[in-house]
């Protein structure tokens, strides 16, 4: 009989009226991986906060190793040999990766901490500066620092709270690589996430979690993708990915020779040329720091660059998010940091709200929350309300602070403000990260109707299969290069893959002008745009910044 590493008897967790966990309870046992799936707001990060410290439970109890424990603490739990990698990264901006792992670690000797380190690092094969500052680094890399600050605590029972989130394919088979050797050393680790395969893959056994209630528990060679997907939602569901086909509209938003520089001056893009339909998806493909930042962040007026970008054969150069809407252009940006660019986290769903419509005056009471010299906080609180209804968001109600829903229920708030104002252009990384595979297809549903209505869409995304099956075409970013603009139809995922590395390169090697296989055709400048492309606004992000 194997050993159990954490049972949990009957934990139960409340946050007002509103039942995170009822009377869970689950077994872990030594020298395995057990995934943990269930719909956003199921109560999987909540049960995980308990096992880690951050949350007490209100009912039950936890046994580690099996003696009754109590955990009061993120300390408690290191203690008992618990470390949890977190989706929202506990990390100082401020600090370098080596002072993150430090704090915490007690009167151990720098010097001691640096070698275990570095030891971790050869170990696992992790590519990390640790002299680096954290507002310097990449979400990848972000995540890397968390893992390797656990294991140098010499936790024996890990957590991960989506730990593939923000990897790339390959990084996620060198995780994996990781964790099956972990297993090996006897270690237990708990790994919640929504990406099937990547379950059926890695996991000895899957639990699955409804509603804040324990399901069950299945043996993974025991099972399949489509009766994992039924017991988390509790009905049958259509996995059935759609491509609408709709005659594309003329170029609405145009990009010529884009040069974008990263926060620490070295190159992100470099002479990108493209164009996005109304009426189509464009999506991205490419490994994880290749420029998508940097690029979104541009188009969309809060970052500087060489270049330039048409709307409708109109100028944006040096437009702010606030002059660009002055203009007429809804443009929505969805970005891959939602809670440090997409949304305040302190603040409420209802303000988060208003910090995108306060302004509008569309004479449409129920989109505008501008009343002379007053904001209509009811308007936003009722606007608060339908999206919560539509989107099936897990809240107390419209007045919590953002940071304290789960990832999926932040990432549907913010998907469901955007969309909501009309866009005309919509620019968006990773939109179901971290996203059940019920409210993923939810969002690709809302995508489709928004393309339907010859809204352009560019879709960032790091699932070659979603790429390939949801969008029209795909650019294919290495280094901030673009290595061709292909259509799905006419595409491999290989070919795809090839492209991501750098092996091949279509622009260079098949089209000796423009972008391989894709029908664009070059601006041609009159003497006034030639003028307009020649401006130079820097570097340093606009004016205007948060949006």
């Amino acid at each position: 009989m194997q050993e159990k590493a954490i049972e949990l008897v009957n934990i139960s967790k409340h946050f007002n009226d509103v039942i995170a966990n009822n009377n869970v309870n689950l077994t872990l046992y030594k020298g395995e991986i057990l995934s943990i799936l269930g719909e956003n707001g199921s109560g999987k990060t909540t049960l995980m906060n308990m096992l880690s410290g951050i949350y007490q439970p209100d009912t039950g109890e936890i046994y580690i190793d099996g003696k009754r424990a109590t955990i009061n603490s993120p300390k408690d739990a290191f203690q008992y040999g618990i470390g949890m990698v977190h989706q929202h990264f506990k990390l100082v901006d401020v600090f370098t990766a080596e002072e993150n792992i430090l704090l915490g670690m007690g009167n151990e000797k720098k010097e001691e901490v640096q070698r275990k380190m570095q030891e971790v690092i050869d170990k696992y094969g992790f590519e990390i500066d640790y002299k680096k500052k954290i507002y310097n680094m990449s979400v990848s890399e972000r995540q890397t620092v968390e893992i390797i600050k656990v294991i140098v605590r010499n936790a024996n029972i890990l957590i991960f709270d989506e730990p593939t989130a923000v990897l790339t394919p390959q990084e996620t088979e060198k995780l994996f690589n990781v964790l099956r050797k972990m297993r090996e050393h006897n270690h237990s680790i708990i790994i919640i996430t929504h990406k099937l395969n990547e379950v059926m893959e890695i996991s000895d056994r899957v639990a699955i979690l409804r509603k804040g209630e324990y399901i069950t528990t299945i043996e993974t060679s025991k099972t399949n993708q489509r009766e994992l997907t039924d017991f988390m939602v509790g009905k049958k569901v259509d996995l059935k990915l759609e491509r609408l086909k709709i005659e594309a509209t003329k170029p609405v938003l145009e990009i010529r020779d884009l040069n974008v520089l990263k926060d620490d001056g070295t190159p992100a893009t470099k002479n990108l040329n493209f164009y996005l339909r109304g009426g189509q998806i464009l999506g991205v493909a490419g490994i994880a720091g290749c420029g998508q930042k940097e690029m979104c962040e541009a188009l969309v007026g809060l970052r500087g660059y060489r270049g330039n970008v048409y709307h409708d054969g109109k100028s944006l150069v040096g437009f702010t998010p606030e002059q660009i809407k002055s203009e007429g252009i809804y443009m929505s940006f969805i970005p891959e940091d939602r809670l440090g660019i997409g949304l305040a986290p302190s603040l409420s769903i209802t303000d988060n709200i208003l910090l995108k419509s306060y302004d509008k005056k569309t004479g449409d009471k129920k989109k505008d929350f501008w009343r002379k010299i007053f904001v209509d906080r009811e308007g936003a609180r009722n606007k608060a309300k339908e999206l919560i209804e539509r989107y099936k968001v897990v809240t107390p109600s419209t007045e919590t602070p953002v940071k304290n829903l789960s990832g999926g229920n932040v990432q549907k708030i913010l998907v469901g403000r955007e969309i909501d104002t009309d866009p005309n252009v919509i620019i968006t990384a990773y939109p179901v990260r971290g996203l059940d595979i019920n409210s993923a297809y939810m969002i690709y549903d809302i995508l489709n109707e928004e393309k339907a209505k010859n809204t352009a869409i560019m879709f960032i995304g790091e699932d070659l299969d979603v790429l390939m099956t949801f969008c029209d075409k795909i650019m294919v970013l290495c280094h901030g290069e673009i290595m061709g603009i292909v259509h799905t139809k006419d595409t491999t995922k290989e070919e795809i893959g090839l492209m991501m590395t750098g092996a091949l390169n279509l622009v260079k090697d098949i089209h000796p002008f423009g972008i391989a296989r894709d029908t664009w055709v070059p601006y041609v400048e009159s003497s006034e745009s030639v003028k307009t492309t020649k401006r130079n606004v820097g570097t340093k992000k606009a004016k205007g910044g948060k949006k």
